[in-house]
């Protein structure tokens, strides 16, 4: 889903053992909608590294290393990864 504000709580009201995944589309969008041109392109190259991941255990791994690089640049990127 794209994380409509309550629709996973109102799915979850219906189907309390239902697992909520986000759209992987929509997250990345939600990211890159504030990153620097002069950065767009290195930047969702790292993000690929996450979202591309083999398992999960290398996904966290990779978040880490993106998110020490750009941090400072893009704390909000970074937290919506996080969050989601």
């Amino acid at each position: 889903m794209d994380n409509l504000k309550g629709f996973s709580e109102a799915i979850q009201a219906i189907y309390p053992d239902t697992e909520i995944q986000k759209c992987i589309v929509h997250q990345i969008r939600n990211s890159t909608r504030f990153v620097s041109y002069k950065d767009l392109k290195e930047f969702t190259a790292d993000l690929k590294e996450i979202y591309k991941a083999t398992t999960e255990e290398l996904a966290l791994s990779n978040l880490d290393v993106f998110e020490e690089k750009w941090i400072k640049k893009y704390p909000a990127a970074i937290a919506s990864w996080r969050n989601n």
